[in-house]
């Protein structure tokens, strides 16, 4: 049973970002290049950090996640915008060091730590865009996000520190935004 819960919470993460693609070539949602690619960099580091330290139910995950960041990447090439600031240079550079910390410490733990300050940090401004554009941003695609990880975390057999806090992490990410995009359309339903 939890090995189909980890092909279900890798299935969905797989495939949740359709319906933002979707709306990327609708040109509903614009999205920032350089900021996918630096999503897509920092969860291919946490999956194979995960897979280093054996915790492949919850790497799957994350190499879901890293396909459908990817994705969206090559979608929007053409339709998105590609603007290089600061913050994503030093979210690069974190993700890099998080990277090099692992190598050095030979600790995977370190690299799955740095890697979700480091998105975090990075999931700032789209948080910050969601509450004030919500109707720019595809609330489906975070929803099915938190779901695929609420069904990595029942895969989990062993609930180390490692397996479970990537998974944990991306639930409470993708479902605040989710949260912010859902009322946040509707209020500005009610106020139209």
């Amino acid at each position: 049973m939890k090995e189909l819960f980890a092909i279900l919470g890798a299935g969905i993460i797989l495939f949740c970002t359709l319906p933002y693609i979707i709306d990327v070539v609708k040109r509903k949602t614009r999205p920032n290049i350089v900021t996918w690619v630096v999503w897509t960099v920092l969860i291919s580091i946490g999956a194979a950090a995960l897979f280093a330290s054996h915790d492949y139910n919850a790497a799957w995950l994350l190499v879901g996640d890293a396909i459908a960041t990817f994705a969206v990447v090559i979608v929007g090439l053409k339709y998105g915008t590609a603007e290089l600031d600061g913050f994503d240079i030093v979210c690069l550079i974190g993700a890099l060091v998080g990277l090099a910390l692992w190598l050095i410490f030979d600790s995977p733990i370190i690299a799955i730590v740095a890697t979700i300050i480091i998105d975090l940090i990075g999931t700032i401004p789209t948080i910050r865009h969601s509450y004030r554009r919500p109707e720019e941003e595809t609330s489906i695609t975070f929803a099915l996000g938190a779901i695929a990880t609420i069904f990595t975390l029942l895969s989990l057999s062993e609930y180390a520190f490692s397996a479970w806090i990537y998974p944990a992490y991306l639930l409470c990410s993708n479902g605040l935004l989710f949260l912010i995009i859902y009322f946040g359309q509707h209020r500005k339903r009610r106020t139209s």
